[in-house]
């Protein structure tokens, strides 16, 4: 029983080891992107494993329409990015394969389809979640996901941590005994702060006048309680923002209250938090194949669907009818934050009318309804449209 406690100790004291070391890191700071001052932006696409490589087919046809000319003239330029599969993954015992991780750090920002996390069970090695780990490796310390139901007055942004929490430490637990296993989960005054700030100046920048803090800070007193008090001290330096906070439990119920969901615009929330209630969320939308996703950080940022990588659908094959509305809609935030806003503004309406308005295609997952590619040339045609705006408008009323 000791020899188990004295390792276990161990453990615990290199996880704080490394967490402290990743503080330091965070107080040296690094410098933010300019997207303005680049001759070219490099644009990585990564297919991922199971249906990722299907639908990121389809976003990217999608980028290269929007972009035509950008690409033309190499003020654009797109980097196909492969060897993020399970199969490479588990080959090399890494989460992201060396030659992988190189290439997504020679692009300014990165286009993710979604990538296969072994559970315990599966065939495959216990390593980190691929999506856990870019966002380790690249500091990508936010993860903003819009959800927009304007029939319903649904317009939320969430702001998930995305480096701490229970996510962070998810594969560093340690089995004490046979009967006993402990997982960890961290916060950080620099992290919480960081997300929480960009959140703020999400809000004052589109002149939000509501946010709201969600944690479970009384019960997990220390970590989520440290993640309440950072954002309460920061809610003191914008006054015209009003601030309030839930605990998740209740929150996810008053997401399904149709008469207190609309008063709900921007939410900061450590990451487990973020993860189940933008799940729950994007379920008004339209579903989690609707939701893209922005990771964002200073040097780098990552563009992704939220949902998984389906691989029952590729076994049965009917990869061909994954929907490729998450990964076009995260491919619209890419656009928006790189600069390209007109043309961001232009595919999201286009995505609000064929998945939301008017849906003349449905997507099923099977051959009783759309494939990728029909749905994609749906997307685009509806986004050439001269008439677009005035038909966005016209739904809005």
């Amino acid at each position: 029983m000791n020899k188990s406690i004295e390792r276990a100790k161990e453990h615990f004291g290199e996880v704080l080891e490394q967490q402290l070391l990743r503080i330091e890191r965070m107080k040296a700071g690094e410098q933010k992107t300019d997207y303005n001052a680049l001759n070219s932006i490099i644009v990585g696409i990564i297919g991922g494993d199971g249906i990722g490589p299907f639908i990121a087919d389809e976003a990217k046809r999608v980028l290269e329409e929007i972009l035509e000319n950008e690409l033309q003239s190499g003020k654009v330029e797109f980097r196909d990015i492969e060897g993020l599969t399970i199969e490479k993954r588990a080959e090399v015992n890494k989460p992201i394969p060396d030659d992988v991780l190189e290439e997504i750090k020679q692009c300014h920002v990165t286009l993710k389809g979604p990538t296969t996390t072994p559970r315990k069970g599966d065939p495959w090695p216990n390593i980190e979640s691929a999506n856990v780990a870019i966002r380790k490796e690249l500091d990508l310390f936010a993860n903003m996901r819009p959800v927009k139901v304007p029939q319903e007055g649904i317009d939320w942004a969430f702001f998930r941590e995305n480096t701490e929490g229970a996510y962070a430490l998810g594969s560093n637990g340690a089995d004490v005994t046979d009967d006993l296993a402990v997982d960890f989960t961290v916060t950080t005054s620099q992290g919480s702060e960081r997300l929480i700030r960009l959140a703020f100046e999400y809000a004052r920048r589109n002149k939000i006048n509501k946010l709201t803090l969600v944690t479970k800070a009384n019960v997990v007193k220390t970590t989520d309680g440290k993640f309440l008090k950072v954002g309460q001290d920061i809610a003191k330096e914008y006054p015209e923002i009003e601030v309030d906070d839930w605990y998740i439990d209740i929150m996810t119920a008053k997401l399904v209250d149709k008469k207190r969901r609309t008063q709900f615009k921007v939410m900061a929330l450590p990451n487990l938090y973020g993860d189940i209630l933008t799940d729950e969320a994007a379920e008004f939308q339209g579903g989690v194949g609707t939701a893209g996703s922005a990771n964002i950080g200073n040097k780098y940022s990552m563009f992704e669907a939220i949902h998984g990588s389906a691989p029952r659908m590729v076994t049965e094959g009917r990869a061909q009818y994954a929907d490729p509305s998450s990964m076009i809609r995260a491919g619209a935030m890419m656009l928006n934050h790189i600069g390209y806003t007109k043309q961001a503004r232009k595919l999201e309406m286009a995505l609000d009318i064929t998945g939301q308005f008017e849906k003349r295609l449905v997507m099923t997952g099977r051959d009783d309804g759309a494939s990728g590619r029909e749905f994609c040339d749906y997307i685009l045609g509806t986004m050439n449209d001269p008439e677009l705006e005035k038909k966005w408008n016209s739904y809005q009323q």
